[in-house]
Parts: C-alpha cells; sequence; structure tokens
C-alpha cells in the first residue's frame, strides 16, 4: 500500500516527512506524489488543495484523507468525498496562531502606533495605555485555536468573552454558547477576534447588525474565515467611526485584489493568511502520528464532523 502526497509542496515537506517516518518506523518509500498512481494502492492521502486533485472515488481503499489544512470548508463540500477527513490540529500552526493574536491585540492595546509612524522629533507622553485587567476582549470560536488564543490573553490578566456553538469551559474565560448569547460577547468586546470555522451558520456573521452591538472604538482582529465578516458592512462600520480599526489575515477571495479597499483604507491592516501558517516540520510530525493511530484502530486528532463542517 502507500501513501499519495497530493500537493504542489512536496520538495518543502519531503526531508520533514522523512525525518518524521523515520523515527517512527515507517517506510519513507510508501509516500507517493504521482497522481496517477494505481488507485487500489493508496492507504492514505495527505492533501492540499493546489494539487489539482478533485475525485476522490477512484480510491476505494482509502482509509482517510489528511488535510495539510486546518480549513476544510471548501473540501468537504466534494460529493465524491466518502473518506474520514481529518483536518490539520497541529501545534506549530496553534502556536503561530496565538503569537499572532497576542502581537496585534498588544499593538492596540498598548497604542504602539502612535510611536512607530511617528518618528518626527515630538516627545508624544499624552497617551498612558490601559492595563489589561481593564480592557475586554471577545473571542468568537472556542475550538483547537480560539480556546489556545481565549487562554493565553487571559494569561496575560485581559477579561476574555469567548462565544462558540457548543458549550466549553476554559479556566479564566468566561464561555456563552448558542446564538441568542452572541450578543452578550459582542457588546462588551473592545477588542474582537474572530476565530470560528466557516459554515453556512457563521457565514457573514459579522454583518451591519451584529457589527452595530460592539462597543464604539472597538477593535476587529480576523485570522480566522474570510466570509465570517460582511467586508461592505465592515468598511461602513470603519468609515462612520463605531469600528475603530481591524485588522485582516484572511478574505474572502485570496489572495485580495492589488484593487480592494482594504489596502488603501487608514483604519485597516491586511497581513497575507500568515496567522496560524502549515509550517512542514510540525505538521509532518502531527500527520505521522494520525497514519500510526488509524492503523492501530484509533481515532485521530482532527476527525471532521461532515454534518457540522468542521
Amino acid at each position: 500500500m502507500s501513501i499519495l502526497f497530493a500537493s504542489n509542496n512536496w520538495r518543502k515537506y519531503q526531508e520533514h516527512f522523512k525525518t518524521a517516518f523515520t523515527q517512527n518506523n515507517l517506510m519513507f518509500e510508501e509516500i507517493v506524489t504521482d497522481l496517477e498512481t494505481n488507485n487500489s494502492d493508496i492507504e492514505f492521502i495527505i492533501y492540499e488543495p493546489n494539487s489539482g486533485l478533485k475525485d476522490f472515488s477512484r480510491f476505494e481503499n482509502c482509509k482517510a484523507i489528511l488535510s495539510l489544512w486546518a480549513g476544510v470548508e471548501d473540501l468537504i463540500t466534494n460529493k465524491t468525498l466518502k473518506q474520514p477527513l481529518i483536518r490539520l490540529v497541529d501545534a506549530g500552526m496553534k502556536q503561530g496562531m496565538v503569537e499572532w493574536c497576542l502581537a496585534h491585540v498588544l499593538r492596540h492595546h498598548l497604542g504602539t502606533d502612535i510611536h512607530v509612524k511617528n518618528q518626527d522629533g515630538v516627545w508624544r507622553s499624552n497617551f498612558i495605555p490601559p492595563l489589561a485587567n481593564e480592557v475586554t476582549i471577545g473571542v468568537l470560536g472556542l475550538g483547537w485555536l480560539g480556546s489556545a488564543v481565549a487562554e493565553a490573553l487571559s494569561n496575560l490578566g485581559f477579561n476574555v468573552n469567548g462565544w462558540s456553538e457548543s458549550e466549553k469551559t476554559i479556566a479564566n474565560v468566561n464561555s456563552y454558547f448558542k446564538l441568542e448569547n452572541l450578543s452578550k460577547v459582542l457588546q462588551s468586546a473592545q477588542i474582537l477576534i474572530t476565530l470560528l470555522p466557516l459554515t453556512p451558520k457563521t457565514k457573514y456573521i459579522l454583518g451591519s447588525e451584529t457589527l452595530k452591538m460592539l462597543p464604539k472604538n472597538s477593535i476587529i482582529l480576523n485570522p480566522g474565515r474570510g466570509h465570517l465578516i460582511d467586508d461592505r458592512a465592515l468598511i461602513s462600520a470603519l468609515d462612520s467611526g463605531h469600528i475603530r480599526y481591524a485588522t485582516l489575515d484572511v478574505f474572502s477571495q485570496e489572495p485580495l485584489k492589488a484593487s480592494h479597499e482594504y489596502w488603501s483604507h487608514p483604519s485597516v491592516t491586511v497581513t497575507p493568511h500568515i496567522a496560524a501558517h502549515t509550517r512542514p516540520k510540525s505538521s509532518a510530525n502531527t500527520i505521522t502520528q494520525s497514519i500510526l493511530k488509524i492503523r492501530r484502530g484509533q481515532i485521530p486528532i482532527g476527525l471532521v464532523n461532515k454534518e457540522k463542517m468542521y
């Protein structure tokens, strides 16, 4: 049996999979990259959407599709996908997301732009930032990434309120669930971070009405999914001054077109989908462990519930 690596980035991953397989007594030679490999020989598919592979129905003996991405909203709607789908739940990705969120929260919390953007000889000492325990942050989405971000912010002393579709318990985080409780998190969030999965229920969850629930001068960070936010509604809220600033890492279309208004808007920072980038070394280790678990008859971390779409 073989493991099909369906991605255009094999060179970037090759040495890391070789190391991970060798350390776990797996045969590195099992991995093939030819999409035309005999379908019946494929036991697993390590997958990135850029591979061009769209038809999974021909892989009758495949035990699982192992995604190199955390987001699976595009893959989950593929009608040929009958195999179990494992999304990437990876320590490197989680650490990257926590660091990105902490960096941008602290940027706005401390007002560092005042000094970074104004090195003009003027001594600006009139702005004293509040302490973390004087600021409330809302986190939408308390999955493995959102809960890690919420916990890290709480450890810094911020007041953190979280919301998710199902009930969660996180130390020192006020957790809410069900749609009727979303307003409780929005109304108190001086900084709001969106880390929800994209599903029919969460698409455009931040639109004109929900954005109005946020306090005036609040800040939005979106490292989750582009379609969580209605772009026109956000730009309108920024132009009116209700939302003070937005830092966006994900977009409804990527790469973001050079002509898009976000690039030139004075109250927006664009980052190019780097908050939770897949890191070859850690992802190779994670996927190797998933293969081992499946071969032992165990359930790997990241098994997607196809009805919930995450």
